[in-house]
């Protein structure tokens, strides 16, 4: 019997969607070549079994596979050392539940015994010993950090996908709860968890600057943002000082997006290979001749990032099964009582009518059905991230799921604090003239999608 997976894991009506998308065809017999040299038709149930196959594998991948990056994270930075801390045979004072909370990472409840759980909620478990960190990853449970233990020893780490790109919905307790995967995860603060590794060696090779300047950026990023251009360009801030470093975006809701980085770098599987090879240090083939410039990206240029080919794959194979679960990611709906649905009701008219949202926000995209960049001169911003980028253009970010990913403001960097101050920037820029009460109903249509 096909198994449909549980809606909680937020694919089940991707793959609904999916099966309708492929009824016609699957109606009307698809050719395959069989082992034998015959050819085989496709029934609607083949299809769809491979597509629950692909999902479940692109799942696992996306929440528990490293790429083989713990040869970075553990041999590299030993940032191993700094979680355990000097009495767990690590350095320093080591990274207790707490700390990691603190910082943004997140615990999946489901991965822990019925009896943890009911002593958290009593509130008889040890929150203050790194030992208890070592616990939790010894049971997987910590979300995106995957730990190798022997005995008391953490002897290896490494990250996922859903270290950024999933939190949880804290139905246990804040930063405890079930897996809310695609979601940004705009508590953690990257930045300065990278900062505790012992050795930034690494970085400051790269980079061609000092450990202190490593530090003061790597803390300067702030929680639910991520410099992923600065191993390109070395630029660490922006002309007005500020931090270089982006909103991490969600991974939900992309199916039928064309590009799926603020600044367009490419679709999932084009990301997925550059952030799993690049970023996260993983051991993947990554080839992108854009990245020879070195104009524009003198790091990535001088180190040949734009074709790396390392002996053993561990990221190519993973591909396709990953673009099929985040492109099976739905973005979710917007709570009850969460907004004015009778203003909603009004602001969709304006967002289609004289605010002219839609003519990029195109609904139910809610991005452009194709090329879907702008020139910083069209959205009345500064040219600083764009010029990072391999287009010089913003992408049209995707609306709906907006409310999820409301901490840390708006646009790529966070400019906006709310979204009355995107539409006032807006008004002002297109000369809208819009009325106090149609902005209003506008930001509740958005709080909406």
């Amino acid at each position: 019997m096909l198994s449909i997976p549980s809606t909680r894991d937020g694919i089940a009506h991707g793959l609904l969607a999916a099966a309708l998308g492929v009824l016609a065809w699957s109606l009307s017999p698809a050719l395959a070549v069989a082992s034998d040299g015959h050819f085989r038709s496709h029934s609607l149930f083949q299809v769809v079994r491979d597509t629950t196959r692909a999902v479940r594998r692109g799942r696992e991948t996306f929440r528990y596979d490293t790429f083989g990056d713990e040869a970075f994270w553990t041999d590299t930075l030993r940032l191993h050392e700094a979680i355990a801390g000097a009495d767990l045979g690590g350095v320093g004072d080591g990274v207790d539940p707490l700390t990691a909370l603190a910082v943004g990472l997140k615990v999946d409840v489901r991965k822990l015994p019925r009896s943890l759980r009911r002593a958290l909620r009593r509130g008889d478990v040890d929150l203050t010993s790194p030992a208890t960190t070592l616990a939790l990853l010894q049971l997987d449970a910590v979300v995106g950090l995957r730990g190798t233990l022997n005995g008391d020893q953490l002897t290896s780490i490494g990250i996922t996908c859903a270290l950024c790109h999933s939190t949880v919905d804290d139905s246990l307790a804040p930063g405890i709860g079930r897996r809310l995967d695609g979601w940004a995860n705009r508590d953690l603060n990257p930045g300065v968890i990278i900062a505790l590794a012992p050795d930034l060696s690494a970085f400051t090779n790269l980079l061609g600057v000092d450990e202190a300047t490593v530090k003061a950026v790597l803390n300067s990023w702030g929680p639910g943002k991520f410099d992923a251009s600065l191993l390109l360009d070395g630029k660490a801030f922006r002309p007005d000082g500020g931090s270089a470093a982006v909103l991490i975006p969600p991974a939900f809701g992309l199916a039928g997006v064309n590009l799926h980085t603020w600044t367009g770098w490419g679709g999932i599987s084009h990301w997925n290979a550059f952030v799993a090879t690049l970023e996260m240090g993983g051991q993947g083939t990554l080839y992108d001749p854009r990245l020879n410039d070195f104009s524009r990206f003198p790091v990535a240029a001088a180190n040949n990032f734009g074709n790396v080919r390392p002996e053993v794959d561990r990221v190519t194979p993973k591909l396709a099964d990953l673009q099929m679960y985040q492109l099976a990611l739905q973005a979710p709906g917007a709570p009850r009582n969460s907004f004015d649905r009778q203003a909603a009701e009004r602001g969709k008219a304006v967002f289609s009518g004289s605010g002219d949202c839609a003519r990029c926000h195109v609904p139910p995209l809610f991005t452009e059905p194709g090329w879907n960049l702008h020139t910083p001169v069209e959205m009345g911003i500064d040219a600083f991230q764009a010029e990072r980028g391999p287009e010089d253009r913003y992408r049209t970010a995707p609306l709906r799921g907006l409310w999820t990913h409301t901490k840390g403001g708006f646009y790529h960097d966070g400019r906006f604090a709310t979204l009355l101050d995107v539409i006032e920037h807006y008004d002002a820029h297109f000369d809208l003239a819009l009325s106090g009460d149609q902005k209003n109903d506008l930001v509740e249509y958005l709080k909406s999608l």
